[in-house]
């Protein structure tokens, strides 16, 4: 078998790597604040679902039953609190990077 040689044009442009050109800071803002956002709405569904199952016992004679309801509450209750911290850090991770492509900027203006 031979192997064909591979064509390789070293004209051609990776476009998969973006570049600071497509970083905007202003993009950077506004899905910093969707993230703060949805960050901010699973907070509230986390603090009425603790409400919900604080205020609504357990009611069963089985033990089983018991340990198995708390295990799933327990469980709800820490999905809806992993989605909000890893949106409210996402958010914050965004509106860090405005900043730094804004310092990037101006350092390259000065230039």
């Amino acid at each position: 078998m031979s192997e064909k040689p591979s064509k390789s044009n070293p004209e051609t442009v990776d476009n998969s790597a973006p570049d600071l050109a497509s970083a905007n800071p202003l993009r950077a803002i506004i899905g910093g604040l969707i993230s703060g956002g949805f960050a901010i709405a699973l907070y509230s569904l986390t603090a009425s679902i603790a409400t919900t199952f604080a205020n609504k016992p357990i009611t069963s004679d089985n033990q089983t039953a018991i340990s198995i309801s708390a295990a799933v509450r327990t469980l709800v209750v820490g999905g809806c609190a992993l989605g909000t911290g890893i949106f409210a850090i996402a958010s914050l991770g965004l509106l860090a990077l405005s900043v730094q492509i804004l310092f990037v900027r101006l350092r390259q203006k000065e230039s």
